[in-house]
């Protein structure tokens, strides 16, 4: 499962990107609006961080599909070649989904509530969908299951999309779908970081540094010892 970032806060990517290994950055307007900043300026401070390399996600504006291929050619200008461009998942978005993935262009299809959504989106040529698992649960479906199934439907119809699941309130929906061996996951910064947290294991690692000390001395380190 690749592992992606939701953000657009510069500070926090490098901060993950220091300690994961991490496969790239989403964001969408939304996230953008946070920064208070221009959005091309920020992508564009992400993509240079990220290198050319990296997976960078991100969303087109218009709601015809003529406007969202326009919005489509912007983004891949300023940003370069191996950028996604996020489509909601409309039947507008199904047309531009549809144009673009036969010229080549790499497609993420987002706004993704149902099953039967991802699927046209993979028929229509999009690389990955994007369930909102949080936002489905919400809506009193089960999210985990949604994206399970969109799964099962992209490996049983020969689709070449991925699952990029989205929309996570913690650890637990990630572990679930990361055993589930979906193509990618996208998380927020502070429930990447909850990925990692354990007092228990704190607490283990003070007692052993305890036991160390008894034996070496309070503050010593291996080389002193």
């Amino acid at each position: 499962m690749k592992f992606i970032i939701d953000d657009a806060d510069v500070k926090k990517i490098k901060e993950i990107y220091e300690y994961f290994q991490v496969d790239g950055v989403t964001t969408n307007p939304s996230i953008l609006a946070k920064s208070g900043r221009q959005p091309f300026d920020v992508l564009k401070e992400i993509r240079e961080f990220i290198g050319k390399d990296a997976e960078l996600h991100v969303q087109v504006i218009a709601s015809k599909a003529e406007g969202m291929i326009e919005d489509a050619e912007r983004i891949l200008k300023e940003l370069g070649d191996n950028t996604f461009v996020k489509i909601p998942v409309t039947k507008e978005g199904l047309k531009a989904i549809k144009i673009l993935s036969q010229r080549g262009v790499k497609i993420t299809a987002t706004a993704i509530y149902t099953q039967m959504q991802a699927y046209l989106a993979g028929k229509a040529g999009a690389d990955y969908a994007a369930p909102y698992v949080n936002r489905i649960d919400n809506l009193g479906a089960n999210g985990i299951q949604t994206a399970k199934d969109i799964h099962d439907i992209f490996k049983k119809n020969n689709l070449k999309t991925e699952v990029l699941a989205a929309s996570f309130k913690n650890s637990q929906q990630v572990l679930e779908l990361c055993k589930y061996g979906v193509g990618a996951a996208t998380i927020s910064c502070d429930v990447i970081e909850g990925l990692i947290k354990n007092p228990t294991v704190n607490a283990a690692i003070d007692v052993f540094t305890a036991d160390f000390e008894k034996l070496c001395g309070e503050g010593k380190t291996m080389k002193d010892c």
